[in-house]
């Protein structure tokens, strides 16, 4: 596919859409490279082209978020998009009743086997340094990383499981003691549309 498009050639609005997703994708791809190269996981690298095929297409999605010590629940939706030959996938995230949107890229470093999984809150527009790493093994797909609660360091582990042609399941815990326990405190079960 040549660099340069003519926009009179993308007369859909899903054309134009996925156009935008590619551009954007592709700048922050680019600047991802650095990050790749000096993030470390000691997860499997198996990571593979296509390991997100299953995620593409429409969802709707319940949500259950630990806020406050209570769960909170409410509902979301999803469209997502593989793109590159299945070395990158891209998740806009919209939970209407919140006004709430953001962006989930996913972008597979082929060399190490590894992907590496970005958010971009929709209110910001911000990239949400660092990425999370991981990989697909036996069915399930972990990424790691370290963020910041105040001043305390913690790892946050975000798990893709329970697969099927129709749902699958997304849940991210989070550890204080370095990874000796760990508490789930986001659960997305995904319906497709």
């Amino acid at each position: 596919m040549s660099d340069i498009v003519n926009e009179a050639e993308l007369t859909e609005p899903s054309d134009l859409k996925r156009r935008s997703l590619l551009q954007l994708a592709a700048g922050i791809a680019a600047t991802a490279s650095t990050a790749a190269a000096s993030a470390t996981t000691n997860l499997p690298a198996t990571g593979k082209p296509g390991d997100f095929h299953f995620l593409s297409g429409n969802w709707k999605i319940r949500h259950r978020r630990l806020k406050g010590g209570e769960w909170d629940i409410f509902e979301g939706e999803a469209s997502v998009v593989e793109i590159l030959g299945g070395v990158a996938s891209v998740e806009e995230l919209r939970i209407p009743l919140r006004n709430f949107s953001g962006m989930g890229l996913r972008l597979l470093d082929v060399e190490r086997k590894l992907w590496a999984d970005y958010w971009v809150n929709g209110k910001n527009g911000i990239l949400t340094p660092p990425p999370s790493w991981g990989s697909f093994s036996n069915g399930a797909g972990i990424w790691e990383s370290e963020d910041k609660d105040g001043d305390q360091t913690i790892l946050v582990r975000g798990v893709w499981d329970q697969i099927t042609g129709n749902t699958c399941r997304w849940y991210q815990t989070i550890s204080r003691d370095q990874g000796k326990s760990w508490q789930e405190n986001w659960i997305m079960h995904w319906q497709r549309a």
